[in-house]
């Protein structure tokens, strides 16, 4: 097979309607849309949900249950590979992490995950850390302090 001879699966491109083309089309006249009506209009139509005034299911269903999201801790994540570029004994904190362009915005606080591997022995002030990140950056002999 060459790359001149790649063609689409069979019946997987079809195609565009074109509208409002005459006859011959069928999409002439009224272009598919059929006569008057919300639906033939332009920008008709109704929101996904809507029952035509209907009481709409997710209103009708009991609501059962706490929901967290306004409580949810928004961590910013740092990964031990990012933080490979410091020299070695450095203190790293969040707002070294901010200069260096690690970390956009602090939001609820920084968080250290164990992707990557850190070969420098560094301090790092954190709000949170993974178990396994604290685990790999005492063995790369440096300390991981909670804030």
């Amino acid at each position: 097979m060459k790359l001149h001879e790649l063609t689409p699966a069979p019946g997987s491109r079809q195609s565009r309607k074109r509208l409002g083309r005459g006859i011959g089309s069928g999409l002439g006249k009224t272009s598919g849309r059929g006569h008057k009506g919300q639906w033939a209009r332009a920008g008709g139509g109704v929101r996904p949900g809507f029952e035509g005034g209907q009481t709409p299911l997710f209103r009708r269903l009991p609501k059962r249950g706490f929901k967290n999201a306004p409580f949810k801790k928004e961590w910013s994540i740092v990964n031990l590979k990012d933080l490979e570029r410091f020299e070695g004994g450095a203190v790293v904190t969040p707002e070294v992490l901010k200069q260096a362009g690690i970390v956009k915005a602090e939001r609820d606080g920084v968080k250290i995950l164990a992707l990557g591997e850190l070969s420098v022995a560094l301090t790092i002030r954190a709000h949170a850390f993974s178990g396994a990140a604290k685990e790999k950056i005492e063995a790369a002999g440096g300390s991981a302090e909670v804030i």
